[in-house]
């Protein structure tokens, strides 16, 4: 079993909060978010294998791999059921979870998620290829220029600077599974009957999903609804932490049956 590494505050008898990164990041990709979430919420943000710290094995980067990966990590916490915040890729792996453990998930919020099916798009495969054929090690400069292109505005130079020394913590190995397997991503069976709540989050000028993407995936879930960020790129949580944050626990108590407000 893969140990992964989180980090954990709030009141232990919250409302269960996991945070999944995208790739290449880190449980570092909430850190702007994480001082502005209230005291009732349990935030555990966690890092994926094969990124950060998170040991990295040769081989499982599938979103099957990471999924299991987090269910295990719910059960060492004595996590029943949890709101599942999935950015980028996390947004894959959080509807993983929900499809193959429905009884685990409160709700899901999905911030800058891609559609069902990537499969047969000649555009993706070669946005991912050109990802994927990386050097090894990966160098300063195409990790920078990655993180820099999930923005629409700047943010502060060490906290970009914190983001690529995470994403170059990611093996090279890693670094193209990952992306060459995003292009072979397909609609997983069952998303279209999920039973909990989705919140997508998703930022205008988002430089990899255009909003038909948000509206197939409203389409697509059952019961889902669509927060959009004005003049915000993919990394929206990096670039409005706080309005985040706020979304986050808002939505997080109405699936919980909590008060909107404390």
């Amino acid at each position: 079993m893969i140990k992964l590494p989180y980090v954990e505050q709030g009141d232990a008898t919250g409302v269960p909060v996991v945070m999944l990164h995208g790739v290449t990041d880190s449980w570092r990709s909430f850190e702007p978010v994480l001082p502005h979430l209230p005291d009732d919420i349990r935030a555990i943000a966690v890092t994926q294998r094969g990124h950060g710290d998170a040991p990295k094995p040769d081989s499982g980067y599938l979103i099957e791999d990471l999924a299991g990966d987090v269910v295990d990590l719910m059960d060492e916490l004595e996590i029943e059921r949890a709101i599942l915040v999935g950015h980028s890729m996390g947004s894959w792996v959080a509807r993983q979870i929900a499809i193959d453990h429905p009884d685990r998930v409160f709700g899901l919020v999905l911030a800058g998620a891609f559609q069902g099916s990537l499969v047969g798009d000649p555009e993706v495969a070669a946005a991912m290829q050109e990802l994927a054929d990386v050097p090894d090690p990966v160098p300063d400069e195409v990790a920078r220029e990655f993180q820099l292109s999930t923005l629409a505005s700047p943010i502060a130079t060490e906290l970009l600077d914190t983001f690529v020394a995470e994403s170059l913590k990611l093996p090279a190995q890693a670094w193209r599974e990952l992306f060459l397997g995003f292009a072979e991503l397909d609609q997983p069976d069952g998303v279209e009957e999920l039973p909990m709540p989705a919140l997508l989050v998703w930022g205008d000028r988002d430089a990899f999903i255009p909003r038909e993407v948000q509206d197939l995936l409203l389409e697509t879930l059952p019961d889902a609804r669509l927060e959009v960020y004005e003049g915000v790129g993919h990394a929206l949580h990096w670039e409005q932490p706080e309005r985040f944050a706020q979304d986050v626990a808002a939505f997080s108590r109405y699936c919980a049956g909590l008060p909107l407000s404390r």
